[in-house]
């Protein structure tokens, strides 16, 4: 099935995340849409790269926006007609650069692909945490519970309302009358102020226990307050933090919306209450009277309740990204960016009303050479329920820039502390007013801490920073974060590092590949837990391939050239050479595995078991392939057609079983290029670059055998 109509299938939540992807102005859904499969059959990497297969798409997608129009004038749509002609003449931008055109659209063809795994890792993942979600299921169940309490106990509270005004005007027609009356019999006149004062009792018991129960009512709203400021959003809000990091954790926020609305509208209906109590006393009071001394603090408290909990209700759903970045929270100067925030608490009455402004550090940390920013673009915005898929109250940023101010926020500073461009970790805020009801509280929002850089080389480190501070740190207003930064246990690290293949090629590391990677930080040990990873450790040390250079570059590489063969666990990939040749020297002649070069950066080779004249295992290994290589030919393609020369001179391909004893093209059959031999597209590379020679031969070869550090 075509992946547009595939994309077209998923459910609703996978539906607005396109929706989403396509709020971009780059290619506009409808293009997509209409020409869906003429772009999906083109080769866009290609093109790319190619300047003359770029132009020559760029005009074939013209001359189809012109048949798209045809079509819409026959059909005599009038709306689809503009807004063609309207692609037509965006597209003519690309005209001097089309490569960039196949760019952009070979990223959207990716982050559709990326939406698909998405989904289908959802499945997956659906499999594997049946007993969290089930806990999680059960959690959020009780809170329904306990919310669905609180409604009744709010509608309970309407009719005492009632209840206690009843009462109230029955004994002030009572008063009112006997005081019209002027009885002069003092017995009589005794007799009525003993059912008066028999009244005022029941009123007083009466408004006693409405208080009460009023209390009662702002206990359990309280404790609502607390769970969701305390636990419930404290958790979204890490969840989010990791997800920015490749976690596949949810971070839908319709839920909690759900819960902020409903405790929001009962301490409304409470505060209408207290309210309705001013009244009453207003018409009826008497000595001691609890409703004038307990209504004031009542209604402090009611009003701090709804305050803390709107003040917390105001959120950023969309962290700030780019739209071609390395990650979200990685931003550059002059480059447009997005950002979303969100009201939790849902008033329809308040759409298009409340209006969202953008601001940087209102405080730059006091570190000499700190740099300060202005936010240019659209600045300002109004919350409203139309930008978001889910009907939520949102503000959606799409175009705005960053432009670094002349002169250092910082100045001279009162700390000795330096750090680097990319350890800078600065702040947007987003402010706002809820006016409701007679009720206005100034609304802040924040985003995590993002990091800006000013040019496309500053990228790598950057992201590190951004891994780093978000898999360590609670604290998201911490923009001093790198000037001591704590170091990683090694469960977090090794986790933050999973996340990365799972979120690039939807296949995390198993414990294994861990495994070695923690040899290669620290050596042989027991175990592993207690180690801890510094910072310096992660992305200073060994200069310019440190830990995170090597590790990036192995990531990039198999998202680029190998995410099938590692999503179908065909590469075993972080394995170390002495681990690589105890497990082959076990399996039998031309059984061969795939890893990571641990030398070169980005990096991929292949070893293989060979047997001696004397019949003792023999493991050869290929000097490391890198995107040099794996551009003009697929990897699966060079596995295919590897040939070393023997001592007779015959061509032989030594790899046959892939660890631990797969036939090769079984495993590696269905991603074979359908033409061989002469006819095979990468016939020329191979000719040139895929015949080596063994060491018995002892003749050159352009990429030799070899057992070296690789």
């Amino acid at each position: 099935m075509a992946q547009w109509e595939r994309l077209r299938q998923l459910p609703a939540a996978y539906q607005q995340q396109l929706h989403e992807l396509y709020d971009r102005d780059d290619l506009p859904m409808d293009v997509r849409h209409y020409l869906s499969a003429w772009v999906e059959k083109q080769d866009w990497q290609r093109a790319a790269r190619d300047h003359t297969k770029a132009m020559m798409l760029f005009q074939v997608l013209l001359e189809n926006l012109d048949i798209q129009h045809s079509r819409f004038v026959q059909e005599e749509s009038f709306l689809m007609q503009h807004n063609i002609r309207r692609y037509k003449q965006n597209f003519q931008r690309f005209l001097d650069d089309p490569c960039a055109l196949a760019s952009t659209i070979l990223w959207y063809l990716g982050k559709e692909n990326g939406i698909l795994q998405d989904a289908a890792l959802a499945e997956q993942v659906q499999l594997l945490q049946v007993e969290q979600e089930a806990m999680e299921t059960s959690s959020q169940q009780d809170l329904e519970r306990k919310l669905v309490g609180l409604r009744n106990e709010v509608q309970c509270m309407e009719h005492t309302m009632l209840c206690l005004e009843e009462q109230q005007d029955e004994f002030d027609f009572k008063y009112q009358t006997n005081k019209m009356e002027a009885v002069v019999d003092e017995a009589v006149k005794k007799e009525q102020i003993k059912v008066l004062q028999i009244l005022v009792n029941r009123l007083d018991e009466c408004r006693k226990s409405t208080l009460s129960d009023l209390n009662k009512l702002l206990d359990r709203a309280e404790d609502f307050v607390d769970i969701l400021v305390k636990k419930e959003l404290v958790e979204w809000q890490r969840r989010q933090q990791k997800a920015s990091i490749g976690a596949p954790d949810n971070v839908c926020l319709d839920q909690l919306e759900k819960w902020f609305t409903c405790v929001a509208e009962c301490l409304f209906q409470v505060r209408e209450f207290l309210g309705k109590l001013e009244e009453l006393v207003g018409k009826v009071s008497y000595e001691n009277d609890p409703l004038k001394t307990q209504k004031p603090i009542m209604q402090r408290r009611a009003d701090t309740l709804l305050k803390d909990l709107l003040k917390s209700s105001f959120v950023v759903e969309t962290q700030p990204s780019m739209p071609q970045g390395k990650g979200p929270l990685v931003l550059r100067t002059n480059v447009q960016f997005s950002v979303k925030t969100r009201l939790l608490v849902k008033f329809p009455e308040l759409n298009h009303s409340m209006k969202v402004d953008v601001s940087m550090d209102r405080e730059a940390p006091q570190i000499k050479g700190y740099r300060r920013f202005n936010v240019l673009g659209n600045k300002s915005k109004a919350l409203n329920m139309a930008e978001s898929q889910s009907g939520g109250m949102v503000a959606d940023f799409r175009h705005l820039t960053l432009k670094e101010q002349k002169s250092g926020g910082g100045g001279k500073g009162v700390s000795d502390i330096s750090l680097s461009v990319t350890e800078e970790m600065h702040i947007i805020y987003f402010n706002t007013v809820f006016e409701l009801k007679g009720l206005t509280v100034p609304l802040q929002a924040s985003s995590i801490p993002v990091v800006i850089i000013s040019n496309s080389s500053q990228q790598q480190s950057a992201w590190a920073s951004v891994l780093w501070f978000n898999m360590i740190s609670l604290d998201t207003k911490d923009a001093m974060f790198f000037a001591n930064s704590p170091a990683a246990s090694w469960p977090q690290f090794g986790e933050m590092l999973s996340w990365q293949f799972l979120s690039a090629t939807k296949r995390g590391l198993n414990e294994d590949q861990l495994e070695m990677i923690a040899r290669r930080l620290f050596g042989n040990q027991q175990n592993y837990d207690t180690c801890k990873v510094t910072w310096s450790k992660f992305s200073k040390e060994n200069t310019p391939d440190t830990f995170w250079v090597w590790f990036d570059g192995i990531l990039v590489m198999v998202k680029t050239y190998l995410e099938d063969l590692w999503r179908d666990g065909l590469i075993m990939g972080f394995v170390s050479k002495g681990k690589e040749k105890s497990l082959l020297k076990k399996k039998k002649r031309g059984t061969f595995l795939l890893r990571f070069s641990e030398s070169v950066i980005g990096g991929i080779t292949f070893s293989w078991v060979e047997t001696t004249i004397t019949g003792a295992p023999d493991v050869k290994t290929v000097q490391p392939f890198t995107k040099v290589d794996l551009c003009q030919i697929p990897f699966q393609e060079i596995i295919r057609n590897y040939q070393i020369l023997e001592a007779e001179n015959i061509p032989e391909n030594p790899l046959l079983y892939l660890y631990p004893d797969t036939p090769k093209d079984e495993a590696f059959g269905k991603y074979y290029s359908e033409k061989t031999g002469n006819d095979s597209p990468y016939i020329k590379y191979i000719k040139t670059k895929l015949m080596f020679v063994s060491k018995e031969t002892r003749r050159d070869s352009s990429s030799a055998v070899t057992s070296g550090n690789v």
